[in-house]
């Protein structure tokens, strides 16, 4: 299963990988003596541009084969067996198992994947807090 990203979420990086695009090519184009620093807003909009083709291939987690993985490059997988402690907190869950801990932002995710995340969640049988 997969959780997605809010579109919204996905949406404002290409607005502002489009948006820091414009402001280096503006800076280059029409400023008489360009500096390093003028460059720096194409590395902004690289980043953003590839954060945004990013989340529309991958998902924001995946749930599968007993795993709950992050699908980012240095995101955790924790195998679902393991968690013993649920922790609903200041718009996350933190998913905890005894060596290792899991940070999920609600935020980020779409309002249909929530709700198949939380009935994910709830299926394991471990101690919500």
């Amino acid at each position: 299963m997969k959780i997605h990203y809010k579109k919204k979420q996905i949406t404002l990086n290409l607005i502002l990988g489009l948006v820091w695009l414009a402001n280096g090519v503006i800076q280059t184009i029409f400023n008489d003596n360009t500096r390093w620093f003028d460059y720096i807003w194409f590395l902004l909009s690289g980043f953003y541009l590839i954060t945004y083709f990013y989340q529309t291939k991958e998902k924001y987690l995946t749930i599968g084969n007993g795993f709950i993985k992050q699908n980012w490059p240095f995101g955790k997988k924790i195998y679902l067996n393991e968690i013993t402690r649920i922790k609903h907190f200041a718009g996350e869950y933190i998913l905890k198992t005894t060596s290792q801990e899991m940070k999920i932002n609600i935020d980020l995710i779409d309002k249909e994947s929530l709700s198949n995340l939380k009935t994910e969640l709830e299926k394991l049988n471990v101690e919500w807090v």
